[in-house]
């Protein structure tokens, strides 16, 4: 069912059908319980208490209670704030010249570390020339190796003459 076709009557009319069958259930529901053997006793279901309708308040009642707490509020805040001692000493500033020598100082540092770094890698590229080379020759060697036959060792006998010798 849409809830844009129902109306506050027809929801109070439902309301308390369901209300009604509520009570008859329970009803029932008690009476089968006094039928157990032991009865009732300690089982009979508490009645609920009635809803209470909401208090309405004027607008007035409302923004003075509104008020009041941000009172009680601001009073909460400023109690557990620390106050925060004024500095004693002023703000220390840069001057010009001194941001001057920050960057020329930095920028000399930049060239001593890019100018290290050169020099190990032009280090490290001479000294790996000669590796690479015995690394090639090694990786030549290998491969010939592999590539020659295995000649097992044995003892020939030798080979025959083909003169004779008289004796």
């Amino acid at each position: 069912m849409p809830a844009s076709k129902l109306t506050p009557e027809i929801i109070n009319a439902a309301i308390e059908g369901f209300e009604s069958q509520k009570s008859r259930l329970d009803q029932q529901i008690a009476e089968l319980r006094a039928m157990l053997p032991g009865g009732a006793a300690g089982t009979a279901p508490k009645p609920e208490a009635p809803e209470r309708k909401q208090r309405k308040f004027s607008a007035a009642a409302r923004r003075r209670m509104r008020e009041a707490q941000q009172r009680r509020w601001a009073n909460i805040r400023a109690a557990s704030e620390p106050e925060t001692p004024e500095p004693s000493k002023p703000k220390r500033k840069l001057s010009p010249a001194g941001k001057a020598a920050i960057v020329a100082a930095l920028k000399k540092r930049w060239a001593a570390k890019k100018a290290e770094a050169a020099k190990a890698q032009s280090t490290a590229a001479k000294k790996s020339v000669p590796a690479r080379k015995k690394a090639t020759r090694m990786a030549k060697k290998t491969a010939a190796a592999k590539k020659a036959p295995i000649v097992k060792k044995t003892a020939k006998a030798p080979a025959p003459s083909t003169t004779q010798a008289s004796g």
